[in-house]
């Protein structure tokens, strides 16, 4: 019986053993891995922007966001909800609108009406994901795609304003 789908003389597939890979390209330090985290004012202009890895839970970073801004309200979803960004909310006379997490034991109330204005946060991820590099992440590094994402949130903010 003869077997078609392989030449007997046919080698295996390359791997590309050996190959060293430029400094700066590690799988975790490319875009492909990547979380944007954004602060947007009242009318949905991004304020300030961060990127980390991937694996970063939200409520980590969201210190560096709110550090130095000034608002009456911080509106945030679910991930969010920490004791430590409150804290620092309120005492940057922010008062939160955040949904408390199911497994908090005293749920905290919270102003649902003012909550859904948190829509605006999700248009400006919405205009960034609208490039095609943003959304694909197309940048080979953490540092080019920042980059990509301050430049789109500046030409969101040029055709806003």
């Amino acid at each position: 019986m003869v077997d078609d789908r392989r030449q007997p003389l046919q080698s295996p597939p390359a791997r590309g053993r050996g190959r060293r890979r430029q400094p700066g390209h590690e799988s975790h330090q490319r875009g492909l891995n990547t979380k944007i985290h954004l602060a947007v004012d009242a009318h949905g202009l991004p304020v300030r922007v961060l990127i980390t890895q991937g694996t970063t839970a939200d409520c980590t970073q969201a210190g560096r966001l709110i550090e130095g801004l000034s608002a009456d309200y911080l509106l945030a979803d679910r991930g969010y909800d920490s004791n430590a960004l409150i804290d620092q909310a309120t005492s940057q006379n922010m008062e939160p609108v955040i949904p408390p997490k199911k497994n908090r034991l005293v749920q905290r109330p919270y102003d649902q009406e003012l909550y859904k204005l948190r829509h605006l946060v999700e248009n400006a991820f919405l205009h960034l994901k609208r490039w095609r590099g943003i959304a694909t992440r197309y940048a080979k590094n953490t540092a080019s795609f920042l980059a990509v994402v301050q430049i789109r949130c500046l030409v969101l903010w040029l055709k806003i304003s």
